[in-house]
C-alpha cells in the first residue's frame, strides 16, 4: 500500500463520506487543528509519570478522532455518521463538564492568571489546550461563513480546552507563578 495518492496534488482533499474540498477551507484547518491536538496530547502521554492522566488523555485523543471525522464529514451524508464513533454527542460533552467538575472540586483553581511551564507534562497541556482553542476558532468561522458545523463539535472544543487547562494545573501541581507580582 502506498502512503501517497497524488489526488491532493491539486490543492484539494477529501471529505470523510465523499467528496473533495479546498486544503484552505476552514473545516479542513480545524481538521488540521484537531489532528495537531492529538499530536501534542501524544506529547504529554509520552512524557507522562501519571498513569491516571495518561489514561485521561487517551480518551480525549481517541474522542478528539470523533470531533475531526464531525468535522470531516461531506454534509450531504450526516446521517451516515456513527454516534460518538464518527459523530460527537451530547454524552461526550457531558462527560467532560463532569470531569472538569470533579477534577475543579478536587483542586480549586487559583483566582490569577498563571505563567504555564511548572514542568513538561503541565506545559505540553497548555500547548494542547491552545492548539484545540484554534480548532474551536476555526469551526466557528466556518459557521460564520455559512459553513454546515456541528454545534456539539463546537461545544465539545469548547469543553475539551477547559479540561486541559484544569489538567495543566493539576500536573503543575501550584508550582506555577501567577502572571504579575
Amino acid at each position: 500500500m502506498k502512503v501517497y495518492t497524488k489526488t491532493g496534488d491539486d490543492g484539494t482533499t477529501g471529505r470523510f463520506l465523499g467528496g473533495r474540498v479546498s486544503k484552505a477551507d476552514l473545516l479542513v484547518e480545524a481538521s488540521g487543528d484537531v489532528d495537531e491536538a492529538v499530536a501534542v496530547l501524544a506529547v504529554v502521554r509520552a512524557g507522562c509519570a501519571d498513569a491516571a492522566l495518561a489514561g485521561l488523555v487517551f480518551e480525549r485523543q481517541r474522542e478528539l478522532f470523533v470531533v475531526g471525522a464531525d468535522l470531516a464529514t461531506n454534509p450531504e451524508h450526516r446521517d451516515r455518521l456513527v454516534p460518538e464513533v464518527s459523530l460527537v454527542t451530547t454524552g461526550m460533552v457531558e462527560r467532560l463538564e463532569e470531569l472538569i467538575d470533579r477534577l475543579v472540586a478536587e483542586r480549586p483553581l487559583r483566582p490569577v492568571f498563571i505563567v504555564p511551564g511548572a514542568d513538561p507534562t503541565s506545559a505540553a497541556l497548555d500547548l494542547a489546550r491552545t492548539v484545540v482553542r484554534r480548532a474551536e476558532r476555526h469551526v466557528v468561522a466556518a459557521e460564520q461563513n455559512a459553513q454546515p458545523v456541528s454545534p456539539l463539535a463546537l461545544r465539545y472544543l469548547n469543553r475539551l480546552s477547559d479540561l486541559l487547562f484544569v489538567l495543566a494545573r493539576h500536573a503543575a501541581d501550584d508550582l506555577e507563578p501567577a502572571s504579575h507580582d
